[in-house]
């Protein structure tokens, strides 16, 4: 029997939840403050609509699915996980590091899963991109790059970095395995005190550097994740189609006998990737830590270092 899931927040993103946890043959209740949304969902997908308090409560909900507005997450995490219930919750998991730090401490202390929802980590794009990684099929990784650009969405407490850059952030500290040494932000707020412009600059402790750029005020999207080593440079481009998304480019760079840089280019090579959605692939592993007690690929420790790196590089406005 499947572990019977729970998704608290009916909204845009929670309602992805609710329709893919339904195909997994999971979903078994749905909740939100707005009653009527709840209820809803309910009657489309065949499932429980209960309040908040009350998925806390009852005994027939293994686990929940918690999307959110951010600084909401913390605290029902905790009472999630007290009430002997598995949490995925998505991202940012809080608004700051030490509720954060709370939310994780009492999931370890009552043995619960905890999973943060950083989905682009399931995209068959990425897990083909770290795949080349870690076979040496780029070598010696030197530098990582990622643009996440578009026109909104518009928060009233997040800016452009917190809302764009933590799937771009879990995926650089997947490739580079270690937390960044050193973190400069730098942002632009046009709209009001929020920065709708962020970069983010990173020194790790290996050498490597990485670059990231967020904008939800950018007239054209862009979704782009680049790895530069010195045998290859791959890139992971989101808004490609499929066939398109994961490129591997095998330019050369070298010196010559008299100490000039040459070098040659090369057509890229496109990878080709299973057809399958990052989100069903997410809620499947959630399913499955649950029914093995594993550490999620996308864990806590994890969640943690991204929040880390995302309150060292903000910038505030007056």
């Amino acid at each position: 029997m499947k572990p019977r899931i729970a998704v608290l927040g009916c909204g845009y993103w929670g309602g992805n939840h609710i329709r893919t946890l339904k195909s997994l043959d999971a979903l078994h209740a749905v909740s939100d403050v707005d009653s009527s949304r709840a209820e809803r969902f309910a009657a489309e997908q065949g499932c429980l609509a209960v309040t908040p308090d009350e998925l806390f409560a009852r005994d027939d909900i293994d686990a929940v699915v918690m999307a959110l507005p951010p600084q909401f997450h913390a605290d029902f995490a905790i009472r999630a996980v007290e009430a002997g219930k598995d949490v995925l919750v998505e991202k940012p998991i809080a608004l700051t590091v030490p509720d954060a730090e709370r939310a994780v401490k009492a999931a370890r202390d009552n043995g619960r899963v905890f999973m943060t929802g950083h989905v682009l980590r399931f995209h068959p794009a990425f897990e083909g991109l770290k795949a080349l990684v870690d076979k040496g099929e780029l070598g010696e990784i030197g530098y990582i790059h990622s643009h996440r650009l578009g026109l909104g969405k518009f928060h009233a407490e997040n800016d452009a970095l917190w809302d764009l850059a933590p799937h771009d952030l879990s995926m650089i500290l997947a490739i580079t395995g270690t937390a960044p040494i050193e973190v400069r932000g730098e942002g632009a707020a046009l709209l009001n005190h929020l920065s709708d412009f962020a970069h983010l600059h990173m020194r790790f402790p290996n050498g490597m550097r990485g670059h990231l750029f967020a904008s939800r005020l950018n007239p054209y999207r862009e979704r782009r994740l680049t790895v530069v080593g010195t045998k290859g440079m791959a890139v992971f481009d989101d808004v490609e189609p499929q066939e398109r998304k994961l490129a591997v480019y095998r330019h050369a760079v070298w010196q010559d006998d008299r100490g000039q840089w040459t070098s040659t280019m090369n057509e890229p090579t496109y990878i080709p990737l299973e057809n399958a959605m990052p989100l069903t692939r997410e809620l499947e592993h959630f399913i499955h830590c649950i029914e093995t007690r594993e550490e999620p690929r996308t864990g806590a420790e994890e969640a943690l270092g991204v929040l880390r790196i995302l309150t060292a590089g903000t910038v505030t406005h007056d």
